[in-house]
């Protein structure tokens, strides 16, 4: 998790406005690892964010449905965090390019995270930072699996490191 703290403080370092969307059903076990982590991390930087403007929002199974509130917010930068099918170890994190995410298959939510970010770069001039995490189980009424719970414990950590 170290490497992943140093990826994501030397993206976001520049950072000015940063809005953070959380994807994910809570109804489907791993599926809403993306959303826990916004909301978790949204708790924690109430008034201790050290940049002027972190803004949370929480996309559940339909994120597109934020584009408009996300374009009036204007960030200089996005933060994604979803759960992904990495082909990895469940509990994997990984930090996406733009290239990459065409051929990863985002959690349960309706459009693809790549249309959404398309449409998203055609509207702002923004970096983004795409988090993906492995999911072990996406089945309904399931809770999170051990390993995703241990990686978001980590991923957590992390970016309260490179966001407060």
């Amino acid at each position: 998790m170290q490497n992943l703290q140093k990826t994501l403080k030397a993206k976001l370092k520049s950072a000015k406005k940063i809005a953070v969307l959380g994807v994910g059903s809570d109804l489907r076990g791993d599926d809403f690892a993306g959303e826990f982590v916004a909301k978790e991390l949204d708790l924690i930087c109430k008034n201790k964010c050290r940049h002027p403007e972190v803004r949370f929002f929480f996309g559940s199974t339909a994120p597109e449905n934020l584009t408009g509130e996300i374009k009036k917010f204007k960030p200089t930068h996005i933060v994604i965090i979803d759960s992904a099918e990495l082909n990895k170890k469940p509990g994997s994190v990984k930090v996406l390019t733009l290239r990459e995410i065409g051929g990863v298959s985002f959690s349960t939510h309706r459009l693809p995270t790549k249309i959404m970010v398309d449409y998203l770069r055609k509207s702002l001039a923004c970096k983004f930072v795409i988090i993906g995490i492995q999911p072990k189980s996406l089945l309904f009424g399931k809770p999170f699996s051990r390993e995703v719970r241990k990686a978001l414990s980590g991923l957590l950590a992390a970016l309260k490191e490179a966001i407060i």
